[in-house]
């Protein structure tokens, strides 16, 4: 099992410096916590912590470059050298004993110890809970006093003694457990689940901010719907989103197979599985939140109506975000892409103007992002995953109005330039030559140079006008047509007409 680490996941040249650098100092240095973990998934460490006997005094008189401003003993190894931004920070913490939590968070005394047992007792989960030493890169010992690997190899997620005392330590780690479950592809454990159940409510004591980067990290997971569902099904989600499970059991119309609360899990987990970003996918978890409140019956078919749910759910998706105080960029994308979430509803009564008019209400940088949320919507609904054509159809008109049209304010020269060349006022004149060169460089691109351009215009005006006028009129016959053939290959790329 050891040699696993080093053959699969090989341990950076910069933690076995700080390893050896602590040994070569008559300090005890192992590797622990999630970076362990990770090496024997096979997974690559998102960040290194490392564990000694040495206090942070010691530590820091080993090192070239240190900080050290928290109350933990944890010293921070500075290497601006490498280009890996997980080596660039790394921490050093010495063993430590910790008394209870009275906030729930922070251990009301911490005291540094010698001995590597104390050290792993603290903490939360088991698979989290084993430490390596090392010896020329190699593992020299495994410390596994909590059936880690056992854990890891059964994949379960168990807590490091009894999970009341660990909850009631730090409520937070409730969440920890199911964010690991879902990053990791684990199960909890049938006591530490009991467990959360019963303390679900401290949850209310923990700092929003914490909170809400648990919260992102199973967002951000390979199974977000597992996560939410299982936030749910322990109590702590209506703590911090009790909005989210107003939809549970409400019925849809027949364009739906699902509730509300199943559709809008369903959707976050395809923006998931399409690897979307946190924008996408929150506005996917949100877009029909306020459907509950906003619910009716059609007096013409009976079928379930909620009109204005989706001005009424940006609302509401911008309180959820400010409570939990997510960026102002993130609180503004999200709440515009749930509001616009419904535009593409029919391409028979949609206009190019209107899909126009679109783009400048969600903006240019999130128009695909809200047909990413869309598509969303629509997997959510239990329909096909097919690409339908309406789809294709939405997609052909945001590239169209997206585009730039073939027009002579492509050109390297304007008319500003061409009445100072001619030396002659505003006047039909302008047009006329502007045209002129854009059949030209309509054939040939690489003629669309100032220089060029400028002689050309030179030759124009010695023209008479009956020719001027005839180049002219070629170059918007040109100009058109290649417009259209502009659009065509959109459409063609598309499959629609």
């Amino acid at each position: 099992m050891p040699t696993k680490i080093v053959k699969n996941s090989p341990i950076p040249g910069e933690i076995v410096t700080i390893v050896e650098t602590l040994e070569n100092g008559s300090f005890q240095a192992y590797l622990v916590g999630g970076c362990v973990r990770d090496l024997f998934l096979g997974r690559t460490p998102k960040d290194w912590d490392i564990t000694t006997n040495a206090n942070p005094e010691q530590i820091q008189a080993l090192f070239t470059k240190t900080v050290y401003e928290n109350i933990y003993g944890t010293v921070v190894i500075i290497n601006e050298e490498t280009e890996d931004m997980t080596l660039r920070n790394v921490e050093v913490t010495p063993y430590r004993l910790e008394s209870d939590y009275s906030d729930r968070r922070h251990p009301d005394q911490v005291k540094f110890s010698n001995k590597i047992e104390d050290d792993l007792q603290r903490r939360d989960f088991t698979a989290n809970a084993i430490a390596v030493s090392l010896s020329k890169g190699a593992v020299k010992d495994i410390v596994d006093l909590y059936g880690g690997f056992a854990d890891i190899k059964d994949k379960t997620i168990r807590t490091v003694g009894k999970p009341h005392d660990r909850f009631n330590e730090d409520a937070l780690r409730m969440i920890r457990a199911i964010r690991f479950a879902v990053e990791l592809g684990f199960t909890i454990e049938k006591e530490t689940l009991s467990a959360i159940k019963a303390l679900s409510s401290t949850i209310k004591e923990i700092a929003i901010e914490r909170i809400r980067d648990e919260f992102v990290k199973i967002i951000l997971s390979p199974s977000p719907k597992l996560g939410i569902e299982l936030l749910h099904e322990t109590g702590l989600l209506k703590h911090f989103i009790p909005e989210l499970e107003k939809g549970i059991g409400v019925e849809q119309n027949q364009a739906h197979a699902f509730t509300v609360w199943e559709h809008l899990l369903r959707s976050l987990q395809h923006a998931a599985d399409s690897k979307w970003g946190l924008e996408i996918r929150l506005s996917a978890l949100f877009h029909d939140i306020s459907k509950p409140e906003t619910k009716g019956v059609s007096r013409v078919t009976s079928q379930p109506t909620f009109y204005g749910h989706e001005v009424v759910g940006s609302r509401e998706t911008r309180k959820i975000l400010q409570r939990m105080k997510f960026s102002r960029e993130t609180i503004e994308k999200v709440t515009k892409l749930v509001r616009w979430h419904m535009f593409f509803a029919d391409t028979g009564m949609i206009t190019l103007s209107a899909v126009r008019r679109m783009i400048v209400n969600v903006g240019k940088e999130n128009i695909w992002d809200l047909m990413n949320v869309r598509i969303c919507d629509r997997i959510g609904t239990g329909r096909p995953k097919a690409d339908p054509y309406r789809l294709r159809k939405y997609k052909s008109m945001v590239e169209e109005a997206l585009r730039d049209p073939v027009s002579v304010g492509m050109l390297k020269i304007d008319g500003k330039k061409i009445m100072e060349i001619g030396n002659i006022l505003a006047g039909p004149k302008i047009g006329l030559i502007l045209n002129a060169l854009m059949e030209e460089v309509l054939d040939n691109p690489k003629l669309n140079t100032t220089e060029y351009l400028e002689e050309k215009t030179k030759k124009l005006f010695a023209l008479p006008e009956s020719e001027l006028v005839k180049l002219a009129e070629k170059g918007k016959e040109k100009r058109e047509e290649v417009d259209e053939e502009h659009l065509k290959d959109i459409r063609k790329k598309h499959f629609v007409q």
